[in-house]
């Protein structure tokens, strides 16, 4: 029998592995620890190319500052038992979807080119306009502290219009982002070993998917697999270039999986491989009495929330299961309830909510001028240097993966926390964390950082290694009461 043509992106390894080098199946993508001897021998291979530099592509931002990525590749036999390789990288390279030797992306290209860039159009226009609300809403702002007595009740009607405006565009862009991710997740179509074909929507029946879902390297390679008629045995992803600003990353690390973008894709593309289906991170079921009550009056309502729960539902899924959506389901009369104080859905503890918009107002104003704090624990991995201190790493969200925060020293917000450390157990750090200032996953970019603490919090999933649980708890909430005046100090013991 002749060899089968050669795809475009198949590599053969030479020389060929014995039949015992070969694994029986593919492992679990989610699984931890180290990549199969071939795929590593494969990556090796890749890593030599991006070393050497690919005709026709520009590699140097991936060496500049935040400019990393991962990569992936897969070992696969054809149909006469030879065993090779595909390559593949998580999102666009050198500002393209499409480059020779790697696998191609999901989506179908005609499909997304006959709405996508009228609608990226008109979600900038949503931008500028938004960005000049907010300019005129901080103007107004500044003339409002200036202005005498009797201008005051004005201006402050023009701020109250100039916000009712602004939430109202929030909320129009917000459900038209929403529209038009699900409109272009129907153009990803996903195959899987049975020979069935779904799109990455049907996926993700109740929620729309994480964005990038669908974009990273593992399904890639999966999809160029299966169109080629090819066998996956073994899978490896690792990351190359500039490490990460978040700190979890670094150039020639291996890393499981992410089951946030591919725990639902993955699975279902793997069906009819293996002897039954693959396994993925389960989450644990969040009991229907959380969030438990800690503190109520007619004004605030403050909770335990556990770890796994979201805060609050996020834009593209309203009605998402989240401390928000349950407690307004518990108190309907509590039209205007919000929440002061976000807490990421791993971290656990004192969550603090306003029940009218006055109170939001006044409790924002006290977080913003620092007279509110909330104190945080949290057990790192790793022995810290010193005893105390303040970290001042500015921070912005990772263009390479936006569920993600990274270190920007020249651009970025300006992100402060303090810190103390509370025990020394063995291999760990148990620290007590004051964050000064509110940006995204602040305290864990902070502890993993090489530039801050250089130990992540245990059981960190983004910045250091997964866990059964996100070591860090909302321990203590301090404010003054907005409207009796009377200082206000709650506790909840962390769970670990």
């Amino acid at each position: 029998m002749s060899a089968a043509p050669l795809p475009a992106s198949l590599t053969y390894l030479e020389p060929q592995p014995a039949s015992s080098e070969v694994p029986a199946q593919l492992a679990n993508p989610f699984a931890a620890g180290e990549p199969h001897p071939l795929a590593r021998r494969a990556a090796q291979a890749l890593q030599a190319r991006l070393l050497a530099g690919v005709q026709g592509l520009t590699l140097g931002a991936l060496e500049q500052r935040g400019g990393g990525k991962m990569f992936g590749v897969l070992v696969v036999s054809d149909a006469e038992g030879r065993v090779g390789y595909l390559c593949a990288f998580s999102g666009m390279l050198d500002g393209s979807w499409w480059v020779p030797g790697f696998a191609p992306p999901l989506f179908e290209a005609s499909a997304r080119e006959a709405f996508w860039p009228a609608a990226e159009a008109e979600l900038d226009g949503y931008g500028a306009q938004h960005d000049a609300w907010v300019r005129a809403e901080a103007a107004g702002r500044e003339r409002l502290a200036s202005a005498p007595d009797d201008a005051r009740d004005a201006l402050k009607a023009e701020l109250r219009a100039l916000q009712a405006r602004r939430e109202e565009l929030e909320r129009r862009r917000a459900d038209r982002s929403r529209q038009l991710w699900r409109q272009l997740a129907r153009t990803y179509v996903l195959p899987n070993a049975r020979g069935q074909r779904v799109t990455l929507e049907a996926l993700f029946p109740s929620e729309p998917p994480p964005g990038g879902a669908g974009d990273c390297a593992a399904p890639k390679l999966l999809g160029l697999a299966l169109q080629q008629g090819l066998r996956p045995l073994a899978l490896a992803e690792f990351w190359w270039g500039a490490p990460a600003l978040t700190g979890g990353r670094s150039a020639g690390g291996f890393y499981p999986a992410c089951e946030r973008k591919c725990g639902r894709v993955l699975p279902f593309m793997l069906e009819g491989l293996g002897p039954g289906p693959v396994p993925r991170p389960a989450p644990s079921a969040i009991d229907a009495e959380e969030p438990r009550p800690v503190y109520a009056d007619a004004w605030l309502l403050v909770v335990h929330k556990p770890s796994g729960l979201l805060s609050v539902p996020g834009r593209h899924a309203p009605a998402r299961d989240s401390a928000l959506v349950r407690l307004r389901q518990r108190h309907p009369e509590d039209t205007a309830l919000r929440v002061v104080n976000v807490l990421d859905a791993e971290c656990s503890g004192l969550l603090l909510l306003a029940r009218d918009e006055r109170t939001y107002a006044a409790l924002q104003r006290q977080v913003a001028r620092r007279e509110a704090e909330q104190r945080f624990v949290a057990l790192l991995e790793g022995t810290v240097a010193g005893e105390q201190g303040a970290l001042s790493l500015p921070l912005r969200t990772d263009p390479q993966d936006r569920t993600r925060q990274c270190v920007d020293l020249h651009a970025a917000p300006r992100a402060v926390t303090d810190w103390r450390v509370t025990a020394r157990p063995p291999g760990h750090t148990r620290v007590a964390l004051i964050s000064r200032t509110h940006r995204p996953h602040q305290l864990r970019v902070h502890a993993a950082h090489p530039q801050g603490l250089a130990a992540p919090v245990a059981g960190d999933r983004l910045y250091g290694r997964a866990g059964p649980r996100l070591l860090l708890h909302a321990e203590g909430l301090r404010l003054v009461h907005p409207h009796t005046g009377a200082p206000l100090a709650l506790e909840h013991p962390p769970p670990f």
